[in-house]
């Protein structure tokens, strides 16, 4: 690895810093920051009341990044600059791509909590590391989803984003060599009443919501619900959005019955239940997958500053050998081709929905490992 002016070590402290970028203001996802923040926070205080790593106490310096990336890349370079010894988190992927170029540039490792976009980098980097799965991966398991629920004439709802686009990519290619359809409907031109007639103008069975939440996300949803020409379309989110109680707390009723990917197992292992009872207490409702993958973000960069020390360029050699074990199951990384940073492959993969009967509870319709209809044990278990 070459030597860059900030592989030094981190300049003596008491405190062993890891530099957070999280979304905590608008137009970020709010609730998602919180919810990430929430896993990286719990995890802090139990490497700090085990005895911390090195013999000093881990501390995290939070920046919000309000979803903007030039925002976090002028926090990267503050935060590497302040000596922290790694970076963390970010939920949006332009955001954490912006982030991650930063990051690579300046030598600074970055271990990236949520954010799935397959080029995080534009080339190869050894600096950058990833607990969530990437895109192609997670969508490709939704677009096998949609074809076993008998669902060939897809419609997606899209705004502008490189990660839409890169969505509606991965379906497209996954979709059309098996005699799927995918038709497109470009938001920026269409309001949400429009939306209805295009779908049964183009007789599709099911409507993908590539846009961002809560608008026009939730008025596209009450405006299908509520058109009886559409009684049996099926609408979708494989981006997440009916995760957070804000989805439920928005459309009511009309948050169920929306199938979206989730990254949790079919079974909590014991850390998971004992972390999941902790975040729920401290979040005040049931954790989302966000607020794991925080958790587990922690406990890696915990786990290679107690063997290697607070040296960047030694934290970021040190990815092919991390083993460790996370709220979802022993975290590895390797390199996956087409995926430009070191990768946990693979990260538990459910498409989940919340059930009619109960919307504050969810059913698994369809998983990376098999398939189930079995209730899962959290996050919002009543």
């Amino acid at each position: 690895m070459g030597t860059r002016p900030s592989e030094s070590l981190v300049t003596p402290r008491t405190s062993v810093q890891i530099g957070a970028l999280v979304p905590l203001t608008r137009p970020g996802w709010v609730e998602a920051g919180r919810h990430l923040l929430a896993g990286l926070e719990l995890a802090v205080r139990e490497v700090n009341d085990a005895g911390g790593v090195v013999g000093r106490p881990l501390e995290l310096v939070v920046r919000d990044t309000a979803a903007d990336p030039q925002r976090a890349a002028v926090a990267v370079d503050e935060l590497a600059g302040l000596g922290v010894a790694a970076l963390a988190g970010e939920y949006h992927s332009v955001v954490a791509r912006a982030a991650a170029a930063r990051a690579d540039a300046l030598g600074l490792p970055f271990l990236c909590s949520s954010a799935v976009l397959d080029a995080l980098t534009e080339q190869p980097t050894e600096w950058v590391a990833r607990l969530a799965p990437a895109q192609s991966h997670g969508w490709q398991i939704y677009a096998d989803f949609l074809l076993s629920a008998g669902h060939s004439r897809v419609a997606l709802a899209v705004e502008p984003s490189v990660y839409w686009a890169a969505g509606t990519r991965i379906l497209r290619d996954h979709l059309a060599p098996r005699g799927g359809t995918v038709i497109e409907l470009d938001m920026r031109a269409l309001a949400p009443a429009a939306v209805c007639d295009e779908l049964v103008d183009n007789r599709v069975t099911a409507l993908l919501l590539l846009v961002g939440h809560p608008e026009p996300a939730v008025s596209i949803v009450k405006s299908v619900r509520r058109d009886q020409r559409l009684a049996e379309i099926m609408i979708g989110a494989p981006a997440g959005q009916p995760e957070f109680a804000e989805w439920a707390t928005s459309l009511g009723d009309d948050s169920a019955a929306i199938p979206f990917l989730r990254y949790l197992p079919e079974r909590l292992s014991p850390l998971g239940t004992r972390v999941e009872t902790a975040l729920r207490e401290r979040l005040a409702e049931a954790p989302s997958f966000v607020a794991f993958e925080g958790y587990d973000t922690i406990a890696v960069l915990a786990d290679v500053l107690r063997s290697h020390g607070a040296d960047r360029a030694r934290t970021a050699e040190s990815w092919p050998h991390v083993a460790v074990e996370g709220t979802r199951g022993q975290i590895q990384f390797s390199r996956t081709p087409g995926i430009s940073v070191w990768q946990w492959a693979w990260t538990p993969i459910q498409v989940v929905d919340r059930d009619p009967a109960k919307p504050d509870r969810f059913r698994i319709l369809h998983a990376s490992w098999e398939s189930t209809e079995v209730p899962l044990p959290g996050p919002v278990r009543t």
